[in-house]
């Protein structure tokens, strides 16, 4: 289901966990590698074409939330700034939200727009893990460096969940692991 404003949100009555992130960092690619089906989010080589909130309800105990980036999008000012707030709202007012994966290009590290959102985050007491997408695409020894800045940058944010999940949606890597980590904060198999 896609939401264009929030009076369209679904019932939040079955644990959400969102994927925030800048735009192209990979949020859609990463929904579809967790669910093992290539188009159920669609993904774009230009920023900015997810404009809506994008709910995924897996078997009646999890939802995935596609979000739209933020930063750089080829879009409108005003079609941005209005996503913008949807999105802010969405992370500040859901009850069923029980995490944000607060993706970040582990090429790049936490830029000042990634920082600005954990800013938010921090003061919505939103709780939030940071997972490091496209690690296919970087060397060891800078991926190490990087992993070390955001880990101390974490240590001063108190939202943040201080483990940082890496992923490659493209080659399959740290998938499982997050699975695993989601999956956790699912609600329980129904009884039969």
């Amino acid at each position: 289901m896609g939401v264009a404003n929030l009076s369209g949100l679904p019932p939040d009555n079955l644990p959400e966990i969102a994927f925030a992130g800048r735009s192209n960092v990979g949020k859609s690619s990463l929904v579809n590698a967790l669910t093992g089906r290539k188009t159920l989010a669609r993904t774009s080589h230009t920023p900015g074409r997810t404009q809506q909130i994008n709910f995924f309800d897996l078997g009646g105990r999890i939802v995935l939330v596609d979000l739209p980036g933020y930063g750089y999008a080829r879009a409108s000012k005003k079609d941005i700034n209005t996503w913008t707030a949807l999105v802010r709202d969405y992370l500040q007012g859901r009850v069923g939200l029980r995490r944000i994966c607060l993706l970040l290009d582990s090429r790049r590290g936490a830029t000042r727009n990634d920082q600005e959102i954990m800013d938010l985050l921090d003061k919505a007491a939103v709780p939030y893990q940071v997972v490091l997408t496209k690690v296919d695409k970087i060397k060891v020894a800078a991926l190490e460096k990087n992993l070390a800045d955001i880990t101390a940058l974490l240590k001063k944010r108190p939202a943040a969940i201080p483990e940082i999940l890496i992923s490659s949606a493209r080659k399959g890597r740290g998938i499982p692991e997050l699975r695993a980590t989601l999956q956790a904060l699912a609600a329980p198999k129904p009884m039969v």
